[in-house]
């Protein structure tokens, strides 16, 4: 009889990579993954704390197997994560969820196979919270669940202490991986069919620093160009004070790098970048977007914005919206700040109300919506390179994505996934195209 597994993930890219690394070790263990968690040995909630709608989500969805477990006492339940490694958090899951049976977290989460071992072995509860991010652990193979695209963790942690953000205080400083390390994943995704490798750090402009030995990220774009094979690279998260003419100019000539890349601009107001601890004005975003244009003139820039972040005033928010205008953002992902406990902003005077919040981010999304649609127009008529990721059963169409970012969606009678197709776009809408396969 086979042992079941069902992982619960929240937030971004890096806690996707991260499931796959907890589902490894669990695989490794003899688990299988089924979504039924009540037929499950081994519940894992791997959570975020980004945002405060993710962690009460969290808190709900554990609550929730409360009556399973009575049912089922030999059922494990596992809550890891950034929002487990919070200073007190740990204390509050004990707490109000008294069966959960391990927490963990971010520091642990590469050690989450031992923890299982132990409480497998001894039945107690388990509450492991490293209070420092030591040396990344090399060697933990991650299931990987989302081809052709893989996701590669370069480097963890983050050094800025943006004063909106939690993520240094439940990530910790700034590691890098070795270079070899990386090439030889890399290399080996390569080999075994992958299309798309993503690069992962919070902020991979940083990438190298700590090593001491001369090592950037341009130096890795360099090495992994030397790779060979029909492939996209792509990498984020970028920050713009450390976004280097070498590291554009390093991308321009590999032929592999999506000319893509994700910006996060936050606020187009000098003011606000300023308390928001960003370390780039306005000026200095736009001398970046022309840098990036000068190398790479069909490159298309995505970014993220914010709106109310504490003391916004309605001309802060006026030159968020200039600053879409003079760029011409591909896409934006635009967010409604929120508090998090333990990070400057929280204290900060000023905090905006949630009636005026909602009103700017109505105006931000109708602004932005538009210039998406006017960049998706101008591909009507032409034919894009698609990558065939996955299959919409509801509109029974493949999708996949350009080198752009930009969504494909087209009929075939083949299974096609996992190849790169050539779609004649026949109608835009939004940040999705429509086509015929050539």
């Amino acid at each position: 009889m086979p042992k079941f597994y069902k992982i619960i993930t929240y937030g971004c890219q890096m806690n996707i990579h991260d499931s796959e690394k907890l589902a490894g070790m669990l695989a490794l263990r003899g688990y299988v993954e089924n979504d039924d968690e009540s037929l499950c040995d081994v519940i894992v909630f791997n959570t975020c704390c980004i945002r405060e709608n993710a962690e009460d989500h969290a808190f709900g969805n554990i609550g929730a197997l409360k009556q399973l477990k009575k049912r089922k006492p030999s059922l494990i339940i596992a809550v890891g994560g950034c929002m487990a490694q919070q200073a007190g958090e740990a204390e509050i899951i004990r707490e109000k969820f008294p069966f959960v049976d391990i927490i963990f977290g971010t520091h642990n989460l590469d050690e989450f196979g031992i923890l299982l071992d132990r409480k497998l072995s001894s039945n107690k509860k388990i509450v492991e919270i490293k209070d420092e991010s030591g040396k990344i652990i090399e060697g933990v193979k991650p299931l990987r669940t989302s081809y052709p695209n893989a996701w590669v963790s370069i480097m963890q942690g983050c050094n800025n202490f943006c004063t909106y953000c939690i993520v240094p205080y439940v990530r910790g400083r700034e590691r890098s991986r070795e270079l070899m390390n990386i090439y030889a994943e890399v290399n080996v995704l390569v080999m075994s069919g992958y299309k798309e490798i993503t690069l992962l750090g919070q902020n991979v402009n940083s990438y190298g620093k700590d090593l001491g030995d001369g090592t950037d990220f341009a130096t890795l774009i360099e090495k992994l160009s030397e790779i060979k094979g029909d492939y996209r690279l792509r990498f984020m998260t970028n920050h713009p004070k450390d976004l280097t003419e070498k590291l554009i100019n390093a991308v321009a000539k590999n032929e592999h790098c999506c000319h893509q890349i994700h910006l996060p601009l936050q606020s187009g107001s000098d003011r606000i970048l300023k308390l928001m601890n960003r370390h780039y004005d306005s000026a200095d975003y736009l001398r970046e977007i022309e840098m990036i244009k000068k190398y790479m003139p069909d490159c298309a820039v995505s970014t993220d914005l914010m709106i109310g972040f504490p003391s916004e005033t309605e001309e802060d928010f006026l030159d968020t919206l200039k600053m879409c205008e003079k760029v011409g953002f591909s896409s934006c992902f635009t967010f409604v700040y929120s508090r998090r406990r333990g990070t400057p902003a929280d204290k900060m005077p000023d905090q905006v109300p949630d009636d005026v919040k909602k009103d700017r981010i109505m105006r931000l999304v109708e602004c932005t919506n538009e210039k998406t649609r006017q960049f998706s127009s101008r591909y009507v008529g032409k034919t894009v390179r698609i990558l065939c990721e996955d299959i919409d059963k509801k509109k029974n169409m493949y999708i996949g994505r350009d080198e752009y970012g930009r969504m494909g969606y087209f009929p075939s009678s083949r299974n096609v996934i996992g190849e790169f197709v050539d779609m004649k776009v026949t109608s835009a809408n939004g940040i999705s195209l429509f086509g015929e396969i050539e």
